[in-house]
């Protein structure tokens, strides 16, 4: 990724913007134990007091590297209940990167943090319908199959 993905100028501008990156190597002690590194390159996503939320394992292009890295922020925001927050973010994911791998993801998650947000079940079928239109084989439309029931 040194030579393709990190000197992609959309690639310096996300990560400067909204990344705190740490680049270490894999068996830096006690980092690659703490964090379970088992390959390179590994990708984690933490929060400010360091709780891993979303990991990659291997080559991101640049095109799939900033969405995933999108995807984890949003993530990191589900995961404390912010929900609003979560929300804008894969909200712009899924404006922005429409066609990238994380955005079946980034759609189920959207659905569940509008539901949590509301407790109206609404948006876990809405969810559902794009998932199943868009993307059918996706195992975030399996994910969200009992929705359909909604």
């Amino acid at each position: 990724m040194d030579a393709v993905t990190y000197p992609n100028p959309t690639v310096i501008e996300f990560i400067q913007k909204y990344m705190v990156p740490v680049q270490v190597p894999y068996n830096f002690q006690p980092l690659a134990t703490d964090f379970n590194i088992q390959w390179t390159p590994t990708l984690i996503t933490l929060d400010s007091d360091g709780k891993e939320h979303h990991r990659t394992v291997g080559f991101l292009s640049p095109q799939e590297l900033v969405p995933s890295q999108m995807l984890g922020m949003a993530k990191c925001h589900f995961d404390l209940e912010r929900f609003d927050e979560a929300i804008s973010i894969f909200e712009k994911l899924l404006a922005e990167y429409p066609k990238s791998d994380s955005t079946p993801e980034a759609i189920y998650l959207r659905g569940v943090s509008r539901y949590k947000r509301t407790h109206d079940a609404k948006p876990l079928k809405e969810a559902y319908i794009q998932l199943q239109r868009d993307y059918p084989a996706s195992e975030w439309t399996k994910r969200a199959s009992p929705y359909k029931l909604l």
